[in-house]
């Protein structure tokens, strides 16, 4: 091959190189995407948990949703008002006072005080026993105490004592991947401030509750009835508090006649039940 030859290839070569560096530049300005500044600075305020208590697939996700103005400054749950205030100022809106929430295990019936259909030997996941019908407790929207939640807690707030999960509320951030990972709904968020709740999750009749457990709620309706602020409802034979309306009075853990609404006051910081009233 002459030197004409090479000379020529090589020529070539540099304009196809140019032609495309060129076509590349060009598409990158019509199919650039343009992204906001203020994700970034939104995302550094963000705890970096990655728990998707706030409904999305992370912080990164919830920051860019923040910037579209598709979730709001305070949609961080782990987050807390340090954390929405900085937000909000990046995002030049009022500032506005997350509400805290916590985990509560809506369930009383530890092994000693409920009744057992066999002896479960199995995978310990709730999810997995449910499919099957359940560990070894009769009640069928009790805990089934495998440590599926616990498991699956991000922050650690989540044992299992003789049967029952109980979460330690320090620990707790409210994210809720405990409330997505139960399969029987036991795990409620409830304001982190409240005194009381029903320690029950049972939506059998009340025959079937007393043959179940010792503790569970019957339905009775009493708390209802008595409770000044019309906060108590009794659905599907089970009692729920409305935790918009209620003033933490405790004029329901006085009257229910089974003892299943606990107060804090009675309970440890992990909401283990230390007393009665």
């Amino acid at each position: 091959m002459g030197a004409l030859q090479i000379l020529t290839a090589f020529g070539v070569f540099v304009v196809l190189g140019a032609l495309i560096g060129l076509m590349l530049a060009f598409a990158s300005k019509i199919f650039r995407v343009e992204t906001d500044d203020r994700i970034p600075k939104v995302l550094e305020c963000l705890p970096g948990a990655n728990c998707g208590g706030c409904g999305y697939a992370g912080c990164a996700a919830l920051a860019e949703k923040i910037v579209a103005g598709e979730a709001k400054t305070t949609a961080c749950t782990v987050g807390d008002d340090e954390t929405a205030e900085k937000i909000a100022k990046i995002m030049g809106v009022a500032s506005e006072k997350p509400v805290r929430m916590r985990a509560q295990v809506m369930c009383s019936g530890n092994n000693d005080c409920t009744s057992k259909r066999a002896d479960y030997i199995g995978v310990a996941d709730c999810r997995a026993a449910a499919m099957i019908g359940g560990a070894d407790k009769t009640c069928r929207g009790g805990c089934l105490g495998l440590g599926t939640c616990a498991a699956a807690c991000p922050f650690g707030a989540i044992t299992v004592k003789n049967g029952t999960a109980f979460v330690e509320y320090e620990k707790c951030r409210g994210c809720g991947v405990c409330v997505a990972s139960c399969p029987r709904g036991v795990i409620r968020l409830i304001p982190y401030n409240s005194a009381h709740w029903i320690g029950c999750n049972s939506n059998s009749d009340g025959k079937q509750t007393r043959s179940d457990c010792q503790l569970g709620c019957i339905g009775c309706g009493i708390c209802a009835k008595n409770c000044p602020q019309k906060a108590i409802t009794i659905e599907n034979h089970l009692a729920r508090i409305d935790y918009a309306k209620c003033t933490d009075c405790g004029t329901c853990v006085s009257k229910c006649p089974r003892k299943i609404i606990w107060s804090a006051s009675t309970c440890g910081a992990d909401g283990i039940v230390i007393s009665r009233v």
